[in-house]
């Protein structure tokens, strides 16, 4: 019973463990990752039933530490998948996040290395933009007092500070591109930002879009607040 409880949580933790891992280096496609975290979220289940019962009718059979080791990888497996579903089900379907949802800023070089991507390169529209204003109220427009150069520079080292693949700057139409890769699946996900002249002031948006996936689990809008943040750490210098 020991060696069955111990096997079956330790194969619970490496299902939901290298889903992401064995999509990033193209070993399996999406959906199977992802029924891997369903298969992992069964096993550790299993394992704890197995477990308690252990504790229960076998306990002469059970030592501490491997109980232990055990319940842990168990527990693991079980709250990365939930902790997941959850910010799912609290959070809108949508993929694509940007400040100004009239207007969103448009990719231009980064347009062509999303062809293939399964999510378009285009806004999707009204019923998105809706629901991130539920969603992110708090998402809108900057205004800086910076002249256009000085913002498109400093958004250039944001970006650099941030770790992400800067793709394109265009000073004079203030466009600058990015992309970011995310550490366990390896999805890349897009980013432009947008600086137009407004009179005494300047204008900045943000947008940031996934190439795969309907849901972004609050990703990119957090990806736009990093961004806002580190730009304005720049700023301050």
């Amino acid at each position: 019973m020991k060696m069955i409880v111990g096997l079956m949580s330790i194969t619970a933790i490496l299902l939901v463990a290298l889903a992401g891992p064995l999509y990033k280096f193209g070993v399996v496609e999406l959906g199977t990752a992802f029924a891997g975290f369903k298969f992992g979220l069964f096993a550790s289940i299993a394992a704890l039933v197995l477990l308690a019962i252990q504790l229960l009718f076998k306990r002469n059979t059970a030592s501490i530490g491997s109980a232990l080791a055990s319940a842990v990888f168990a527990v693991a497996a079980i709250a990365v998948p939930l902790s997941m579903m959850n910010t799912a089900k609290n959070l809108p379907p949508i993929h694509d996040i940007s400040t100004d949802l009239v207007n969103p800023p448009e990719f231009v070089k980064i347009a062509p290395l999303r062809a293939d991507a399964p999510n378009p390169v285009e806004y999707t529209g009204a019923e998105v933009a809706e629901q991130q204003r539920t969603a992110y109220p708090d998402l809108q427009t900057l205004t800086y007092a910076q002249s256009k150069p000085e913002l498109v520079k400093a958004s250039k080292q944001a970006i650099e500070n941030l770790g992400w693949e800067l793709v394109n700057v265009d000073a004079d139409k203030g466009i600058i591109e990015a992309t970011e890769t995310t550490v366990w699946f390896g999805f890349k996900d897009d980013v432009i930002i947008r600086v137009i002249d407004n009179d005494s002031e300047r204008w900045v948006d943000i947008r940031s879009k996934s190439r795969v996936g309907q849901s972004d689990l609050g990703k990119n809008a957090a990806r736009i607040h990093s961004f806002i943040e580190e730009l304005d750490s720049v700023l301050a210098k």
